[in-house]
């Protein structure tokens, strides 16, 4: 029964707002966000004797799951038909394509990947991130991608860190960054309020690629400390 302006709310229960799409994928950033993974917040990739190994680990790992085209966004952006995403998607999919060639050439200046123990098990984990990353992209729910090229627009900015951290370390010059703003990529999230359909998929595939995300990070900081201890 729906509560009147009479009706008193018994203690210690509070009606709460629903939450829109945006408000959850601000908090999923939070959570499981790169900037706040332990691995990224101690600055491990500032100085000491191993940072170049480790962040020449970290973008060649990056590029293996985000280097090929299409990626996430591209393909989000070709079987999208939710229209208040068609424009956030026609210039994410253009920017992330100057993400690519920008962390590409900090790749090839890194040079080889550092030789760490149980190299082959790592290789694929990563490729099995990257395939459920294609899945999620390749989704038939409406709104999965989406969310998932959100989610990547939106924790973009705590992967650059790395990305430009190892630039500054292999000398090559900073690019600045083209994605859409959070406050841009936050309002298509917002658009799917009043579509509870769309709205669930969208905060799935941006949970799942933040999931995907963390892992890499978490694989990351488990090869830094087999190479301290070999």
């Amino acid at each position: 029964m729906a509560l009147n302006k009479t009706e008193a709310v018994p203690y210690g229960r509070e009606i709460a707002a629903p939450r829109s799409a945006a408000d959850t994928l601000t908090s999923l950033l939070v959570a499981d966000g790169a900037a706040n993974h332990p691995y990224i917040a101690c600055n491990i990739f500032a100085s000491g004797r191993d940072a170049a190994r480790n962040l020449a680990d970290a973008v060649h790992y990056l590029c293996h799951l985000h280097g090929d085209y299409p990626g996430i966004i591209d393909i989000a952006w070709e079987k999208c038909t939710f229209s208040p995403a068609t424009e956030w998607l026609d210039r994410a999919a253009a920017s992330f394509a100057e993400e690519r060639a920008y962390f590409t050439r900090v790749v090839v200046a890194a040079g080889p990947m550092p030789s760490t123990p149980g190299q082959a098990e790592s290789n694929a984990a990563v490729t099995g991130q990257r395939h459920a990353l294609e899945m999620l992209a390749k989704s038939e729910r409406a709104g999965c991608a989406i969310g998932a090229a959100l989610a990547i627009a939106l924790d973009w900015r705590g992967v650059r860190k790395v990305i430009d951290a190892a630039a500054q370390r292999f000398g090559v010059p900073l690019t600045p960054p083209s994605l859409p703003s959070s406050r841009e990529t936050l309002a298509v999230a917002a658009a799917t309020l009043g579509t509870p359909g769309v709205e669930r998929a969208l905060v799935f595939g941006a949970q799942q690629l933040l999931v995907q995300h963390r892992g890499l990070w978490d694989l990351l900081e488990a090869r830094q400390f087999a190479r301290v201890g070999s």
